[in-house]
């Protein structure tokens, strides 16, 4: 949309939010029929700029991309990429059976630990502000791939002070630092 185009359409609706304040029920016909014909230009306008199609879905990442009815955004892509986490979350192995359970044993409204799926393992990638730690990247499944990642990182056109590599699995672990992260003041003169 244009500079142009998107002025006249502010006017236009400008223009109609006037008439709404201006309704009553006594409005006459002819003041209706003035209110369907700037509703028309404004509808017009805006057929005009509006250059892509209509959203397919709800999802803000593939706007345009395959439906899947059942998904709550409706976004095929996002969809199965749900399921797949969900599979290997459970990893749809069936469980052995534990010593101690029998036929009357009573279920936990809260499942048994070996209910749980096993936490998953991710490497973490953080660059230092000034401040203090933060993410600045997607976590990884693969190590190797977090650690070329900083590396892209570093050699980018506004690299960070310093960056490191964080183990999730259960807990943290600072697995390696490039760099050396400095506590910056965000306040002149030393906060004098």
């Amino acid at each position: 949309m244009n500079h142009a185009q998107l002025t006249a359409l502010g006017r236009a609706l400008r223009v109609l939010g006037e008439h709404g304040d201006a309704l009553t029920g006594d409005t006459p016909d002819a003041k209706l029929h003035e209110v369907k014909d700037d509703l028309r230009r404004a509808l017009d306008l805006l057929e005009e700029s509006v250059s892509a199609a209509a959203p397919t879905t709800r999802c803000a990442e593939h706007p345009q991309g395959p439906v899947d009815k059942s998904a709550p955004d409706l976004c095929l892509l996002c969809e199965t990429r749900r399921r797949a986490a969900r599979r290997s979350e459970f990893a749809g192995a069936p469980r052995p059976a534990v010593a101690g359970e029998g036929a009357g044993a009573s279920m936990s409204r809260y499942g048994v630990r070996a209910d749980r799926p096993q936490p998953q393992q991710r490497w973490l990638p953080e660059a230092w502000n000034g401040r203090e730690w933060e993410l600045c990247g997607t976590p990884r499944r693969d190590r190797r791939e977090a650690e070329l990642y900083i590396a892209a990182q570093r050699r980018g056109s506004r690299p960070a002070m310093a960056y490191r590599l964080v183990h999730e699995f259960t807990d943290y672990e600072v697995l390696r630092v490039w760099g050396n992260p400095v506590h910056v003041d965000v306040e002149p003169l030393g906060n004098l």
